[in-house]
C-alpha cells in the first residue's frame, strides 16, 4: 500500500516537474550554443535592435508543412529564431505561423503579402517529382512591410530578420553617395550591392559639376570603377569633403583585362594619381594567384566548354583581423593590382586582404594564354596587399578605404548580368558599414559558415594525401589482424602447456 502511494506521489510530482518547466520555458527562452562560430546565438546588433524597439512587431511565417527533409530543420530553426527573438524583445515581437498548403483562403494570403512559392525537385522512392513549397515571411509595423521571400538557414536566417527590423523602424537613414559620370557603372549595374546598403541606407548618385557640390550631406562617398578621366575640379572637392571629415569608399580599376581581346591593360584616370597624393600608390602590374578562379574554354576536339584556372582572377582568402573582414572567407578579384603606402605617420595604414603566399606579377600589356601551363617560377612572391585602410591620426579628416578592383562588386547590366558570390558582396558593404554605421549589423552580416576553401597543394602532396588515406585504414587492419593472430596462438600454446603440466 505504501509502495503504490510512494509510485503516485512520484508520478504526481514528476507531472507537476514538468508543466513548471513547460510554462518556464514558455517565458524564458535560453539554448546553448557549441558552435565555433556561435551561430545559433544572437548577436550583440539583434539584441540592441529588440531593445530599441519602440511599437509592436509582427513576423507572419508562411511555411509549408509538409517540407522536404533538407528543408524541415531550416522551417524548425526559424520558428525558434522568432521565439527567441518574441522573448528577448519582451513580447513586442508578435508572430504567427501559417501553412499556406491549408487551404486556398491561406494561399491567397501568403501571395497578396509578397511571399511566393518556390518549386522544388523532390524525390520520392523511385522517382523525382516537384514539390511547391512555401518558406518566406512577412514583416510588418503599423502600415510598413518587409517581405523575406526564403528563409535561409543559419546566420542567414538572422540578419535577414534582422535587417528587416532594422529597415522598417529606422527614421532618419544617413545618406550615402556614390559618385557618377566618369565612367562609373549606375545604380542598376550594381543592385546587389544596392539593395544591401538599401537596408540602413539612402543611397544616392552623385554628379559633380564645376560648381561646388555640397558633399558634407552624405556620410561617405563610393568611388567604384571610374574609367573616365576625373577633372581636377572634382577631386578638390573630394579633398575638400574628406578634409571635413567624410569618408570614402573606392574600389579601383587601374588595370583590367579584356577577354574578347585577350589582353589586360593598365587604366589611367587620374583617380591612381590622386590616391598617389596621399600616399597610396596602385602599381601598374597585373596580380597572377595560384590560388584563383576558372574560366571557360573550349575544347577544339569536342566543342565541349571546360572550366580552367585563370590566375589573373585572385580568390583572396588572407584578411586581416578587422571589422571590415571579420566571418570572410573568400573572396573573388578579377585583374587586382597592388597597394603599397608611402605616406608619413600622420595616417595610419592598415592591411585588411592579400594575396596567397604563391603569388607574381605581369606587367601590362599582358596577353591572357587559357592553355598556358603555369608553373612554381611564375608566383615568386607572396601577399601583396589588394585591400586597405587609411585613418588620419589628427582625428577631423574622414577615413578612406581602399580596394585594387571594382569589377568584383559589379553585376553588368541586362542580360550580361551577373550574380556575385556573397563575400564579394559583404567585403565592400561591410567597409560602407565600417565607415558609416554603429548599430553593428557589420557582425551580423558576415556571421557563421559560408564556405570552406580548401587549402591550396602541391601535386605531390595531394598524391601522399590520396595514398595515405586509402592505405593506412587496410596497414592498421593488418597490425590489428597480425597482433590478434599472435594473441591467440600464443593463449593456445598456454592452454597446451596447462594440460600437460
Amino acid at each position: 500500500m505504501k509502495s503504490r502511494k510512494k509510485l503516485i506521489y512520484t508520478f504526481l510530482v514528476t507531472i507537476g516537474v514538468l508543466i513548471v518547466v513547460n510554462v518556464l520555458s514558455n517565458m524564458y527562452f535560453f539554448r546553448l550554443d557549441f558552435t565555433a562560430d556561435k551561430i545559433y546565438s544572437l548577436s550583440k546588433a539583434t539584441k540592441k535592435i529588440l531593445k530599441e524597439l519602440k511599437e509592436p512587431v509582427t513576423v507572419t511565417a508562411y511555411i509549408t508543412k509538409d517540407l522536404p527533409p533538407d528543408l524541415i530543420n531550416t522551417s524548425r530553426e526559424f520558428k525558434d529564431v522568432v521565439v527567441e527573438y518574441s522573448s528577448l524583445s519582451k513580447n513586442k515581437i508578435r508572430y504567427e505561423f501559417v501553412n499556406p498548403s491549408d487551404n486556398d483562403e491561406n494561399e491567397q494570403k501568403a501571395l497578396k503579402s509578397g511571399v511566393q512559392p518556390v518549386v522544388l525537385n523532390v524525390r520520392d522512392k523511385d522517382e523525382v517529382k516537384q514539390q511547391k513549397v512555401y518558406l518566406g515571411a512577412v514583416v510588418k509595423i503599423g502600415n510598413k512591410t518587409e517581405i523575406i521571400p526564403v528563409i535561409q538557414q543559419g546566420a542567414a536566417m538572422e540578419y535577414a530578420l534582422s535587417a528587416a527590423i532594422k529597415k522598417l523602424t529606422i527614421t532618419n537613414k544617413p545618406a550615402i553617395g556614390i559618385l557618377q559620370g566618369h565612367g562609373e557603372p549606375g545604380l542598376s549595374a550594381i543592385h546587389q550591392i544596392y539593395s544591401n546598403l538599401d537596408v540602413l541606407y539612402n543611397v544616392q548618385p552623385v554628379y559633380l559639376n564645376d560648381s561646388v557640390y555640397n558633399l558634407n550631406q552624405y556620410k561617405t562617398l563610393l568611388i567604384i570603377g571610374p574609367r573616365d578621366s576625373i577633372p581636377a575640379k572634382h577631386f578638390q572637392q573630394i579633398d575638400r569633403y574628406l578634409s571635413e571629415g567624410g569618408n570614402l569608399c573606392i574600389a579601383a580599376t587601374h588595370v583590367d583585362g579584356n577577354f574578347q581581346s585577350g589582353i589586360g591593360y593598365v587604366l589611367n584616370n587620374g583617380l591612381e594619381k590622386w590616391l598617389k597624393g596621399k600616399g597610396i600608390n596602385l602599381g601598374d602590374k597585373l596580380i597572377v594567384d595560384a590560388n584563383c578562379g576558372t574560366v571557360g574554354a573550349q575544347q577544339d576536339a569536342s566543342g565541349m566548354v571546360i572550366q580552367v584556372k585563370f590566375p589573373y582572377l585572385p580568390v583572396i582568402t588572407n584578411f586581416e583581423k578587422h571589422p571590415v573582414t571579420e566571418g570572410l572567407e573568400a573572396v573573388l578579384f578579377q585583374f587586382a593590382c597592388p597597394i603599397t603606402y608611402t605616406g608619413d605617420a600622420s595616417r595610419k595604414f592598415e592591411v585588411l586582404a592579400t594575396t596567397s603566399d604563391k603569388t607574381g606579377e605581369q606587367i601590362p600589356p599582358a596577353h591572357f594564354d587559357i592553355d598556358r601551363q603555369w608553373e612554381q617560377k611564375d608566383f615568386p612572391l607572396r601577399n601583396l596587399v589588394v585591400a586597405a585602410s587609411l585613418i588620419p591620426k589628427n582625428g577631423r579628416e574622414g577615413k578612406m578605404i581602399v580596394m585594387s578592383n571594382a569589377n568584383f562588386v559589379i553585376n553588368g547590366e541586362g542580360q550580361q548580368a551577373q550574380p556575385l558570390p556573397p563575400d564579394n558582396i559583404n567585403l565592400f558593404v561591410n567597409s560602407v558599414d565600417w565607415l558609416s554605421d554603429d548599430t553593428g549589423l557589420i557582425d551580423l552580416r558576415t556571421k557563421g559558415v559560408t564556405s570552406r576553401m580548401l587549402k591550396p597543394m602541391e601535386d605531390g602532396e595531394k598524391m601522399f594525401l590520396k595514398y595515405l588515406n586509402f592505405l593506412l585504414p587496410i596497414v592498421v587492419i593488418i597490425i590489428y589482424g597480425i597482433y590478434r593472430a599472435n594473441r591467440n596462438r600464443a593463449l593456445r600454446v598456454k592452454r597446451m602447456q596447462s594440460r600437460f603440466v
